[in-house]
């Protein structure tokens, strides 16, 4: 008999037990609605091409950018963008190239320049900037050793 009893209660608490789980996978179901599917834009526009940053006053700090793309049923072919290049950078190679450079070499006594080469560290907006450049300068004076026998006659005549 108690065994009968003890049946029926582990049958009551597994039956309670499924109920639970039904409960909860309907609530969880009810819950979710169901989301209609995106429409996969089709845009036979093209890629963004972006002019190089104009400086507002000055050659740089804030200015803009023109950019541009083809596509016949685009809803925006040009805008401009806003900008900013940065004054420390060298403007002769672009004023969007970054380049690290090594020290300056020995004075070519022929041309009396130093050369140095600098290798792209960094380009904004994807610029075309070139791998590596070179620039030179003039070498500044050029020191001759100064004859001793001077100082040594005046340390002398004291």
């Amino acid at each position: 008999m108690q065994q009968q009893q003890q049946q029926r209660r582990m049958f009551r608490a597994a039956l309670l037990a499924l109920v639970f789980i039904l409960a909860a996978v309907s609530t969880t179901e009810a819950g979710k609605k169901e989301k209609p599917e995106k429409k996969a834009k089709k845009s036979d526009c093209g890629e963004w091409q972006w002019s190089v940053c104009v400086p507002t006053s000055g050659d740089c700090g804030l200015g803009t950018r023109e950019g541009t793309r083809t596509g016949a049923e685009c809803k925006q072919t040009t805008k401009t963008q806003k900008c900013k290049i940065p004054c420390n950078w060298k403007k002769q190679f672009g004023a969007e190239c970054k380049y690290q450079f090594q020290a300056w070499g020995e004075c070519d006594l022929n041309t009396a320049l130093k050369t140095r080469t600098g290798n792209l560290k960094r380009a904004l907006h994807n610029a075309d900037c070139q791998k590596t450049v070179t620039i030179s300068k003039p070498c500044g004076k050029l020191t001759k050793p100064k004859p001793q026998g001077k100082f040594h006659l005046l340390s002398a005549a004291h």
